[in-house]
């Protein structure tokens, strides 16, 4: 016998002891041997566990009792199916008892059982036998209707059941609806609510089949509001609808036309109850199918906005509300007293209530109607912030809230520049209505109750998020506001946190100005809350002292307001904060934060204060739990502009921030590093060379591939450092250069850091006298080309080149005296016979860079050189000598670019090269030098327009786009002429060229572009594929980078890129290849072209969709070509998380294609690349098929429910998804896609 066989057994002898005590801790003693993992039970002795149990559920002492039934829910996991099927027969006898207690007991011990079940889905059969067992005899036990007791607790359990194993039962679902429906008529009303929840749970996991023949029940036993049947039995059928609506409203879409005009009608009977219970339908059915309620909306929006004021015992008359407000606090008592009703009796708040969560919902579920509701609801809304209810309040203040939210214009930096015209006109008429919501919340905001407060102060965030600045002129009542939640000590401390944190939004949107008279009243409160002894109010009172001073004495600004008269007392109270040692972690830091604004931004009026906040500084900084914050405040205080004196700590903070660079902490090196450059730009000449030395001598460490940005950080201190402290510098800059070199050689190096490194290498030879002489430097940059052995091509990375190359110039650059000789030798090494095409790419690749430094030079020769490069037998050096010709020609137009267009025409076989050197003097020139040459380049580019070879157009095309820059209002309409002259191939760069206007960042060219993009878009119905889905990457580019260009369009546009994603059969063709044939499909690239554009619509036009429609074209792709198919696995995974309700709708739909993708086999003797593609297919479809699974009602639907039991059950399918399971780029949401 085990250790634990033997332990437990004389627990069980214990628990025959008929002393209570005896039995008490030996069945506590079980319960703490059941929950540790590690038990292991034999057969005999699981056996007697289960029998010892099922026996002191019966104990005379209830403690032992309940401590019994709560030993079965661990003893689940520990013992064989078998011993549960036991526990579960003796629990439904006891069931049936005629003892209550027992009865009671059972009913609790049988939801414990249920719960501690393993979930179907894990592949385990134990949840399914046991159901099975258990539903026949609760079925029984409802049916039976002697006593109302038993029939509550198996409706109870049977509710639990099916909310978690609803699928799993199939078989008992028709004989569990029979069983239900009749109690819906219960004389009962426990019973009835019991059974509405039950039946709500059981119509989200049934068949289509019962669950239409649910809905049909329903709607022909709810009469017509005049026919005659008791309101207790019209309130159970209407609450039954929500029940199912709540749960499974996705399916109940095909009955709405006739559910919703019911509803309405039975709002017009006068009870209230019932009111209610159909608002809450409502509500249930505009969340989970927003597209059948629409033919509803408007009738809907007229019952709530009048059910919105039911308040049929209260008078709202505004006179009488003035006076009541204002001797609110002294006759409140008597008033009460004087009422001739109770509240106790008023239903009519749970009716305003369920009006306005129906308004959230609808506000909420159509987005597209936003204009609209927003004229509707807006000043109804606001007209009831004057509830007298305090629930009801909440959530009108919520879908007042949810109003503003699908108001706020899109994020970043769209929004200024972006903002689509109904979100513009809403916006307006947002403005128009401020003065009304401030007016209503003015009493609110010092109302008595504390969730009034919050939901003022969540609403006014909202509302200055989305119009800053509009607040600023209400400030008055605002900080009256404010200063009254602050002040208020007898609620909780979470109205004051709330109140801090509404103002800190206040100073982040609102002008300073607005503050500057209220600061006398506002200031005392906050510092009251920065020495409170809450650590949270103090740590939130910090941070808006912080928000205080940068928003009122900005950094570089003139000062309106004069900080002298509370300089003294925001640095005292923040002193006490810093120097006390028992804080919580976030107050210290929070303090340390505020000193550092406070000296960054008002060191000099501090006087005496300003050393001892420097000195406890330093002390914060030697501490390893308030370094970091230090180290930030430090840097604040290092970067002002006021050039506060830091000598009486910088000789001590330099070897401390030293050390700092050896930690292993990736956080503390960033934030030392921007804190050595911001000491050596303010402090730079008065640093101690010693400390500086210091500094250094960790920086070669640090100038490594294996950390780019912290590489980044310590080229920029160098480069700041050099100027200051040349003669450190001398000292290291061997090993830090060497380092540098290195790095440079990285084909992985970003553009931040070569940047950084240009400005050391020029701060480097900048100094007088230099810290390394210009010649030797460049020896040094160029020597790993100039010393490859051989000839056999670039043995370095080509993007090293081009980094080398832009190093070279930024040399030439900071000496000017040198740069027309290192261009002549630039030019004989690229002529030179003996050059490696190394030496040779980097010669052509600099002179690209120098060319714009040295001016005109030996032009000629350089015009020869390049001509001649372009001939040489390395595409390396061809590529070089085109770019080198267009950078060099870009700064010598006049005389570069004639020559360069004779040699386009005169030159057919270097075409190519020639093109290419174009669209680079394109780019790098200015437009005004470009204009006296337009003509000619329009000219001789849409002479090439027709070229057979598509590279040749796609380069034609972006020196069309970069040439119509020069002169957008002139060159765009003539380029929207060319799509109706030209052939296919011309109109194919043309929108090409247009797709080259579009960048991600705000143009000059855009307003006039959105002009003309309608006519270019009508390409999408141009007969020829190539033009079609040129315009359909000119779409998706134009969607992804500047969505408002095309939102106005889409109802246009969208019906055009849906056909797009057919398969034409027309286009699907034969082609022999020797005994073989092969299907060729035309068709495909454009419907790739298309399923691209609609995963770009979903990121940034999903307001402007029709999801369901959409949905039906990505269902069709689910069974398209392998390239479709992977593309649609990603839509459908990124429409789960953007709006699962329509994707619940159709999942049984979706899940066919996921299930037969995932479940393939490849054919038998198929190449290894088809096995590769179909593991890859396969691990698409179960990423779509995981972000489905996080849909929370989506594993009630029975063939998902199957589907992912059979996931569970084979060992292959169970491995890839738990492999998708751990990949972090597979979380919902996170799904990347490259489209370019």
């Amino acid at each position: 016998m085990s250790t634990a066989a033997f332990h437990v057994a004389g627990l069980l002898e214990k628990m025959t002891s008929s002393d209570k005590d005896f039995r008490f801790m030996a069945t506590s003693d079980l319960m703490a041997e059941l929950q540790k993992d590690s038990i292991q039970l034999d057969e005999d002795s699981e056996r007697k566990v289960v029998k010892m149990l099922l026996r002191l559920l019966d104990d005379k002492n209830g403690e032992v009792q309940n401590l019994a039934v709560r030993c079965l829910g661990p003893l689940v996991g520990k013992v064989k199916e078998c011993q549960v099927e036991t526990i579960v027969d003796a629990l439904c006898a006891n069931m049936r008892s005629d003892k209550e207690q027992l009865r009671d007991i059972a009913g609790i011990g049988l939801k414990t059982v249920l719960s501690e079940l393993p979930p179907t889905a894990t592949g385990s059969g134990l949840a399914t036998n046991v159901c099975r067992k258990v539903t026949g005899q609760l079925t029984s036990a409802i049916a039976q209707q002697e006593d109302v007791a038993v029939q509550l607790e198996a409706l109870d359990i049977l509710s639990d059941m099916l909310s978690r194993l609803g699928a799993p039962l199939g078989s008992f679902h028709v004989s569990l609806l029979h069983c239900l429906l009749p109690q819906l008529s219960s004389p009962r009303l426990a019973v009835r609510k019991r059974a509405v929840l039950a039946l709500g749970h059981l119509a989200a996991t049934c068949s289509a089949d019962l669950f239409a023949e649910l809905a049909n029940h329903l709607l022909e036993r709810l009469p017509g509001p005049r026919a005659p049947t008791s309101p207790a039995a019209l309130r159970t059928l209407v609450q039954c609808v929500g029940s199912v609506g709540r749960s499974a409203g996705h399916r109940l879409g095909p009955h709405l036309n006739r559910l919703v005009p019911l509803l309405e009608e039975f709002c017009g009977l006068e009870d209230d109850e019932l009111r209610e219970s159909c608002l809450q339908a409502c509500e249930a059915f505009l969340r989970k199918c927003p597209k059948e309620m629409g033919p509803h909306v408007p009738s809907v929006t007229r019952l709530c906005l009048r059910y919105l004021k039911h308040d049929p015992n209260y008078n709202y008359n505004s006179d009488e509300d003035e006076e009541q407000m204002e001797t609110e606090d002294s006759e409140s008592s008597e008033q009460e007293t004087e009422d001739e009703y109770s509240d106790d009796e008023d239903m009519s708040w749970k009716v305003r209530r369920a009006a306005a969560k129906c308004l959230a919902a609808l506000l909420g579920s159509r987005p597209d109607l936003l204009p609209d509701l927003h004229h509707s609801l807006a000043p109804a809304l606001v007209h009831r912030f004057r509830e007298r209810e305090d629930n009801v309040k909440a959530d009108v203040f919520a879908a007042y809230i949810m109003l503003l939210r699908q108001i706020r214009p899109p994020q970043g930096w769209l929004e200024a520049v972006e903002e689509p015209t109904a979100t513009g006109s809403s916006l307006q008429v947002l403005r128009g209505q401020v003065p009304l919501v401030i007016k209503a919340l003015q009493r609110q905001l010092k109302d008595r109750s504390a969730r009034v407060r919050q939901g003022c102060f969540s609403l006014l965030a909202e509302l200055a998020g989305i119009l800053p600045g509009s607040l600023a002129e209400y400030m008055p009542v605002l900080v009256s506001g404010i200063v009254f939640s602050l002040a208020d000590r007898s609620s909780s401390s979470t109205i004051r946190m709330d109140a801090l944190n509404f103002l800190q939004g206040l100073l982040g949107t609102e002008p300073a100005e607005a503050f500057h008279p209220h600061l006398p009243i506002l200031l005392p409160p906050v510092m009251a809350c920065v020495a409170d002894p809450f650590y949270k109010i103090a740590a939130e009172a910090l941070l808006v002292l912080q928000e205080l001073v940068r928003a009122l004495w900005p950094l570089g600004k003139p000062w309106v307001l004069d900080p002298a008269p509370y300089v003294a007392e925001m640095s005292e109270a923040t002193l006490v904060r810093l120097r006390a040692t028992d804080l919580d972690q976030e107050v210290k830091e929070r303090a340390i934060s505020c000193v550092g604004h406070l000296v960054g931004h008002l060191g000099n009026q501090l006087g005496d204060t300003l050393q001892p906040m420097l000195l406890l500084l330093l002390d914060r900084l030697r501490n390893e739990i308030t370094r970091l914050p230090a180290i930030k405040a430090l840097t604040l205080v290092a970067a002002s502009p006021l050039q506060l004196d830091l000598r009486p700590i910088v000789a001590e903070v330099l070897p401390i921030l030293a050390s700092f660079l050896r930690k292993n902490q990736r956080a503390l090196r960033l934030a030392t590093l921007a804190a050595l450059d911001a000491l050596a730009q303010g402090q730079g000449r008065g640093l101690p060379p010693s400390a500086v030395r210091t500094v250094l001598a960790e920086l070669p460490a640090l100038v490594s591939e294996s950390d780019m940005h912290v590489a980044q950080l310590a080229v920029d201190f160098l480069a700041t450092v050099t100027p200051a402290q040349p003669a450190c510098l001398v000292e290291v800059s061997g090993t830090v250069l060497a380092e540098l070199l290195q790095l440079l050689r990285s084909p992985l190096l970003p553009a931040s850091v070569l940047g950084a490194a240009e400005g050391f290498l020029q701060a480097l030879v900048g100094t007088c006298p230099p810290c390394v002489a210009y010649a030797e430097l460049l020896s040094l940059l160029t020597a790993p080309v100039y010393e490859q052995a051989g000839d056999g091509g670039p043995a370095l990375h080509k993007q090293v080149f081009h980094s080398l190359a832009r190093c070279v110039a930024a040399l030439s650059a900071a000496c000017p005296q040198e740069a027309a000789g290192t261009a002549n030798r630039l030019v004989r090494d690229a002529r030179s016979p003996h050059s490696s095409t190394g030496v040779k790419v980097l010669a052509f690749l600099s002179l690209a860079e120098v060319g714009q430094v040295a001016g005109p030079g030996p032009q000629r020769e350089l015009k020869a050189v390049l001509l001649e490069a372009l001939g040489s037998p390395s595409e390396d050096v061809r590529a070089a000598a085109s770019y080198a010709l267009g950078r060099v020609g870009a700064g010598n137009l006049p005389d570069f670019l004639p020559f360069l267009l004779a040699q386009i025409e005169a030159e057919p076989r270097r075409q190519y090269l020639l093109l290419q050197a174009l669209r680079e003097a394109l780019g790098a020139a200015p437009p005004d030098g470009l204009k006296p040459y337009a003509e000619d380049i329009w000219a001789l580019l849409f002479q090439h327009c027709e070229g057979a070879e598509e590279g040749t157009r796609g380069v034609v095309a972006e020196c069309i786009g970069k040439l119509v820059l020069v002169n957008p209002p002139f060159l765009l309409p003539r380029l929207q002429k060319q799509l109706t002259a030209g052939q296919p191939h011309t109109r194919s760069t043309v929108i090409t060229a247009v797709k080259f206007l579009i960048s991600d960042q705000p143009h000059p060219v855009d307003p006039l572009l959105k002009t003309f993009i309608g006519e270019f878009m009508e390409s999408l119905r141009d007969p020829d594929l190539s033009v079609r889905r040129a315009t359909l990457a000119f779409f998706n580019s134009a969607v992804h980078n500047k969505p408002s260009l095309v939102r106005d369009l889409l109802d246009a546009i969208l019906p055009l890129l849906y056909q797009e994603t057919k398969v034409r059969r027309d286009l699907i063709r034969e082609v022999e290849m020797g005994p073989f044939k092969h299907t060729v499909d035309d068709g495909l690239d454009v419907r790739k072209a298309a399923f691209e554009c609609m995963y770009s619509l979903l990121e940034s036009c999903l307001g402007q969709l029709d999801v369901s429609e959409f949905l039906s074209h990505v269902e069709d792709g689910l069974k398209d070509h392998y390239d479709i198919r992977m593309l649609t696995f990603i839509l459908l995974a990124r429409l789960a998380t953007l709006c699962p309700a329509p994707v619940l709708q159709r999942v049984d739909r979706l899940i066919e294609p996921l299930r037969a993708t995932c479940t393939a086999k490849v054919k038998a003797g198929s190449v290894k690349q088809e096995y590769e593609k179909q593991d890859e297919l396969k691990r698409s479809a179960m990423r779509a098929v995981a972000a489905l699974l996080t849909i929370p009602e989506v594993g009630r639907s029975p063939i998902m429910a199957d589907f992912a039991a059979q996931i569970h059950t084979s060992p292959e399918l169970t491995a890839l998804f738990e492999s998708i399971q751990k990949d972090p780029a597979s979380a919902p949401g996170m799904e990347p896609m490259e489209l370019s």
